[in-house]
């Protein structure tokens, strides 16, 4: 087996371009805490921000979606199923990923670890400065 790029920065950069304009960047932070909790916790997230706002729960939604692109091409099938607001869907979803099989869970859970830990870095340094900001605060003399 030889090594492949999986271009995981690449990807959490694009994602924080794409988000960029839509004040979530945030959420980077917390993706990456809730790392710890679980692949069922982080998937369910976006259901539960979708209360909340779309945009956060697009961009939770959009990382779980890339994640499992990228697992795809390292030959690992993360269920990722169309979930409506019923409880059923939700359920097989959220059972399917109690089931995932155990080592392909270990790998999934660190290569989410280091997709977020990219987006925290592309986070910092795509923000947009906040209202009445001054300028960057790595300006060089």
């Amino acid at each position: 087996m030889s090594w492949k790029m999986y271009e995981i920065d690449r990807a959490a950069h694009d994602l924080v371009l794409k988000f960029r304009d839509k004040d979530v960047l945030g959420e980077s932070h917390k993706m990456r805490m809730t790392t710890a909790y679980g692949l069922e916790r982080f998937w369910g997230e976006h259901l539960r921000l979708q209360r909340e706002s779309q945009d956060k729960a697009d961009f939770w939604k959009a990382t779980w979606d890339e994640l499992c692109k990228i697992m795809r091409q390292a030959g690992i099938q993360i269920p990722n199923d169309r979930v409506t607001a019923n409880s059923a869907t939700i359920k097989t979803m959220t059972d399917q990923l109690w089931d995932f099989d155990q080592e392909q869970r270990k790998i999934a859970l660190a290569v989410l670890v280091e997709f977020c830990d990219s987006l925290v870095w592309w986070t910092q340094r795509h923000k947009k400065p906040r209202n009445g900001a001054g300028g960057s605060s790595n300006a060089r003399p």
